[in-house]
């Protein structure tokens, strides 16, 4: 596993082993710190033509203008750096569910949506 950034709101991680970006959410932020984890985790997909999972188990609610954000800007360039499918780390009760099925439904167009409970399922 390789460590791309650390901070106290998320971590960006490639994991070489299964050739995927994995971005740990920790904490709230928003705009522009929201979009530095999520930047350097397109930075990966385009260097490794990867997938992206997002670890949502201590997530949080977007700020509007985020989610529009990563609907205009995140999922097409994901794709177009070379992922195919994104996996959301869920919790047992999947206390974002609205959250995250708002993020597919405004990109499945672009990609795969995989819901998982650990890393371990890819």
């Amino acid at each position: 596993m390789e460590v791309i950034f650390e901070s106290k709101y998320a971590d960006v991680y490639y994991l070489d082993n299964k050739n995927k970006v994995l971005v740990v959410w920790k904490s709230y932020c928003e705009l522009d710190t929201y979009r530095t984890f999520l930047n350097h985790a397109l930075d990966a997909i385009k260097l490794h033509k990867c997938d992206y999972v997002a670890d949502t188990r201590n997530g949080f609610l977007d700020n509007p203008a985020d989610t529009l954000w990563v609907k205009d800007y995140f999922m097409p360039k994901a794709k177009e750096y070379g992922a195919t499918k994104i996996y959301f780390i869920i919790d047992k009760n999947n206390s974002l569910k609205e959250e995250l099925e708002g993020q597919e439904n405004n990109s499945n167009d672009l990609l795969e949506f995989k819901y998982i409970f650990d890393i371990e399922e890819i």
